[in-house]
């Protein structure tokens, strides 16, 4: 029988719905079988009805599917329409024309049953680190010209129908993939799960009944609506506008792919327009996915509430077909996630004027400052190795605060790098070092964040990915005055050469004992560096943040040989600064 749904019910459901999804972050990562998932996290696990509607997402659970996992469902429900599923079944999705990511994000859901009803999924999106075709790692490169040489294409097929395992499909994909231990280990991962969720979602609904249970996701949609329309409305209604841009370097040249954001405030309403962004490319630069607006939306409104459905009601997306962010199947996508940071730092920024004691500096702007990527096979064994760490970079500089040093993207939720114990367990290779990268962060009254540094060299003959950077030509910008972040740089030193040597492309060969050096880039700092308190500057010199010429050159900071603080002098250069700006 159903139970009233009293405040202290309605709380108890507002809890336990994303508890499920923790919980089943949990269970995966302790039972997977690839780096990306069980050390980096690359994944997110969630709740989602049966109309599409996101019930919860695990906390940490990668931000840029929070767009993407309502229309897997909407389409499950095309394809085998609501009597079409049965308790048993586990569906396993990655198809472009909906999902709209790389192949290698796979996606296993399952539904939920209550009294012979369905009413809602469990789903796990999880980066595989190889579906076939060119996907090892984190795809063949912007290269690829259709979804069929990025990999294996799974569109709304039952993995497991009625509780049984289809095992055509299961040996088709295992002898299909490179790694079938680590593929099939998170397969069976993904599951595990699901079931899991599944079983604690059918604890609440045996305590409290469907009408409480649905009564109660209602309520909570409202009012986490209800908050964030509350937020919109302290900002100043009005329309604010941004442009930046993402280059990409092919054989024709150099390409810039515009990003343009415009967004309309109107009484607690929100639309972001990305109508004039980019459209669609040939190489694998494309997605299909909401997430850019999404996710600058929710950083701008509740960034640490649980996030559902209600999160996203006050919000319009205008985003057309044939966009680089809409792009229209066959549209290749191995690289899709190439331009949504930059999205979410334009959104962003559009709104400085209007939140100037909100409004950080731009960040570094892509997933990952630099990601670690080496493959091969291992003599020593003679099985196959895959090394795959995504590396932070630098966040911008803010309102009261410096910027966050080595983090990966706003689009990446908890994700972070292997440990280099873990690297050098699973694969043949060196890491000789990984720190912060002195003078990457932009200048500011607020410094933007650092990137890194990491030196490697591998042990054996394999293959290397080396992706080039991607905001080389649009920096992170600073605001107010302050200055853009360094930009990233990736080389290779060979046995027999002397110097590194700039290497980008993908399934790189490499002899034994070449030497890998990754840069990844700072964030833009915020405000005038003249006014940074030198105390500040002088501890950054001391941290190796920021080198005695750039405290000099960027702050107007002098220090004496044994780093201490010659205030005089300080005083008359920025006076002398302050008189004679640099050119820009």
């Amino acid at each position: 029988m159903d139970k009233a749904l009293d405040p202290v019910t309605l709380e108890v459901l507002r809890n336990a719905l994303p508890a499920i999804a923790n919980e089943m972050a949990a269970d995966l990562q302790r039972t997977s079988y690839n780096m990306m998932i069980y050390e980096v996290r690359d994944f997110c696990t969630a709740l989602v009805g049966v109309d599409g509607e996101l019930l919860c997402q695990n906390v940490g659970g990668v931000s840029h599917f929070v767009a993407d996992l309502g229309v897997i469902i909407t389409d499950g429900m095309k394809v085998y329409g609501k009597d079409g599923f049965e308790p048993g079944d586990a569906i396993i999705m990655n198809h472009q024309a909906v999902a709209g990511q790389h192949l290698n994000n796979i996606v296993i859901y399952m539904p939920y049953f209550f009294a012979g009803e369905l009413m809602l999924f469990s789903m796990v999106r999880a980066h595989w680190i190889d579906v076939g075709g060119t996907s090892t790692g984190f795809g063949g490169g912007r290269d690829t010209v259709d979804p069929w040489q990025e990999g294996l294409q799974f569109n709304q097929l039952k993995i497991y129908k009625g509780g049984k395992l289809d095992d055509t499909l299961y040996r088709m994909i295992r002898d299909n993939v490179r790694f079938p231990e680590a593929s099939m280990g998170d397969l069976k991962s993904q599951i595990a799960s699901c079931k899991l969720a599944l079983r604690r979602v059918d604890e609440l609904f045996q305590r409290y009944g469907k009408d409480t249970m649905r009564h109660g996701i209602a309520r909570i949609f409202d009012e986490t609506e209800a908050k964030c329309r509350n937020i919109v409305s302290g900002i100043k209604d009005g329309v604010y506008e941004a442009e930046s841009f993402v280059e990409d370097h092919s054989a024709a040249g150099l390409d810039k792919i515009r990003i343009h954001a415009k967004v309309t405030v109107d009484h607690g309403h929100m639309i972001i327009d990305l109508s004039e962004c980019a459209k669609e490319r040939k190489r694998g630069l494309n997605s299909r996915t909401l997430a850019g607006a999404r996710i600058a939306y929710k950083a701008l409104t509740q960034p640490l509430a649980a996030v559902n459905e209600g999160s996203f009601r006050a919000l319009d997306i205008v985003l057309p077909e044939g966009s680089i962010m809409m792009a229209r199947h066959p549209a290749p996508m191995t690289g899709w996630s190439l331009v949504l940071p930059t999205v979410v730092d334009t959104v962003v920024t559009a709104l400085a004027p209007a939140m100037p004691d909100r409004i950080p500096a731009a960040h570094h702007g892509v997933m990952g400052g630099a990601s670690i990527v080496f493959f091969g096979n291992d003599p020593k064994t003679g099985k196959r190795f895959v090394t795959q760490s995504i590396e932070g970079a630098g966040w911008g500089g803010r309102p009261t605060e410096d910027g966050e040093s080595g983090s990966v993207s706003i689009c990446q939720g908890d994700v972070r790098n292997a440990s280099i114990e873990g690297i050098e367990m699973k694969s043949p290779i060196l890491v000789e070092n990984r720190g912060y990268r002195a003078d990457s962060g932009g200048a500011g009254r607020f410094r933007g964040g650092v990137g890194l540094e990491i030196r490697a060299s591998s042990f054996v003959e394999g293959r290397w990915n080396m992706d080039r950077p991607a905001r080389t030509l649009c920096p992170p910008w600073g605001l107010w005055g302050g200055k853009a972040g360094v930009t990233a740089e990736f080389f290779t030193r060979k046995p027999g050469e002397n110097a590194y040597q700039p290497t980008y492309g993908f399934r790189l060969p490499m002899p034994p004992t070449t030497q890998v050096l990754l840069r990844t880039s700072g964030g833009g700092g915020w405000g005038d560096p003249l006014e940074r308190d030198p105390d500040r500057v002088r501890f950054d010199v001391v941290e190796e943040l920021v080198s005695r010429e750039a405290a000099s050159k960027l702050y107007g900071v002098v220090l004496r040989e044994d780093l201490s603080l010659d205030e005089g002098a300080t005083a008359s250069l920025r006076r002398e600064m302050q008189a004679s700006p640099a050119a820009e």
